[in-house]
């Protein structure tokens, strides 16, 4: 769709599978859960369970790989009736440990995208999750040089966002937000007043899924985060 983009001045990323990848390792993780726990629960069983425990917990450990691993460890316990193993405790905090210390693997295109906005579009990270891990993963991925500036929100929704920009002194008809999520990154954008674009990954977190009822039409999706520059670049 036509969408004009003439006024931008500034670009906003999210950062998990937006960037990098992300959500892949995290079903790659539950896979080896759902193994660790195969002579107490099914797979699908324990799927189910993990993801209600993660909801359960949000509010208190919020987004990222330490909240996934207490999770982990909680689901095993009740699954497990309190008799897991303590060597594989041992192991679902391996399991998150490897995730933190993956390496960081840039999306492609990325790295082009940003070098050729830098310096015709203030460019910003607006990411959710743990804030260390985010930090740690930004500065891993050698992208830190393009961003005027880095902020790990609690949650994306209206109010985190406006507040956000208002504290920038950035004005909501010159700011583009480009991200994976329509939950996160473009519907709470548009509501504001603000633009979007939508890359989809291929590997979406059932959280992040909206129902086709929620879903609009008055952004840009995109295939590739590459097709950006066709917009963006006179």
């Amino acid at each position: 769709m036509e969408i004009d983009f003439g006024n931008i001045k500034v670009v906003g990323f999210d950062a998990d599978d937006t960037l990098w990848v992300n959500e892949t390792y995290f079903r790659e993780t539950e896979e080896r859960f759902a193994e660790l726990l195969e002579e107490y629960e099914t797979k699908n069983k324990v799927d189910q369970e993990l993801f209600k425990m993660e909801m359960d917990n949000l509010d208190l450990y919020g987004y990222g790989i330490k909240g996934f691993m207490l999770s982990m460890i909680e689901s095993a316990l009740d699954l497990s009736n309190g008799k897991v193993s303590q060597e594989t405790i041992s192991e679902i905090l391996n399991l998150g440990k490897k995730m933190i210390a993956h390496p960081v693997e840039l999306l492609d295109g990325v790295e082009e995208v940003l070098s050729k906005l830098e310096g015709k579009y203030r460019l910003i990270v607006l990411t959710k999750g743990d804030l260390l891990d985010q930090e740690r993963k930004l500065e891993k991925s050698g992208l830190s040089k393009y961003f005027h500036h880095v902020e790990v929100l609690s949650e994306k929704k209206e109010a985190n966002y406006s507040n956000l920009l208002e504290h920038l002194k950035i004005n909501v008809d010159e700011f583009l937000m480009i991200g994976n999520s329509l939950k996160s990154d473009v519907l709470p954008i548009l509501n504001i007043g603000a633009k979007a674009v939508h890359v989809p990954f291929h590997t979406t977190w059932i959280h992040e899924m909206v129902a086709e009822t929620e879903q609009v039409n008055d952004h840009l999706k995109l295939n590739s985060i590459k097709d950006i520059l066709k917009y963006l670049l006179d």
